[in-house]
């Protein structure tokens, strides 16, 4: 398993090359896990690792240094694109490099920024 996905949610996914962004991101030997849910399993999950209660667009956990998981919440991501002036498709594209970028270990701030926008500019979602 290089790459997993599971939807637990009846909005659409869209069509976006998932693994080729994780082996550009991640890399190929990295395991990772993406969960595509709504707001409550979000909520949940925020509430209890985070002690936040509001549902977020994206959670990353690394599990150990070759694997972990990214949770996305697709009513979260419709609704937050149009603050972005994106479409959904390039919205979930940010946020699944986003959530990879934290599992890398890096944090919020310009380095950050500037390799999310070299990244969807790479995956032509910019």
């Amino acid at each position: 398993m290089s790459l997993s996905i599971t939807k637990r949610t009846k909005k659409p996914l869209p069509r976006l090359s998932f693994e080729s962004m994780k082996n550009k991101v991640l890399g190929k030997k990295y395991n990772l896990s993406l969960v595509f849910s709504g707001d409550t399993l979000m909520k949940r999950l925020n509430k209890k690792y985070r002690k936040k209660d509001y549902a977020p667009n994206v959670l990353s956990f690394p599990i150990d240094k070759e694997e972990g998981e990214i949770f996305i919440s697709t009513s979260v991501a419709e609704r937050e694109s149009k603050k972005f002036a994106m479409s959904y498709k390039s919205f979930i594209g940010y946020l699944f490099i986003h959530g990879m970028l934290h599992l890398k270990g890096h944090r919020h701030g310009s380095k950050m920024n500037r390799m999310e926008r070299e990244l969807l500019k790479s995956f032509r979602l910019s």
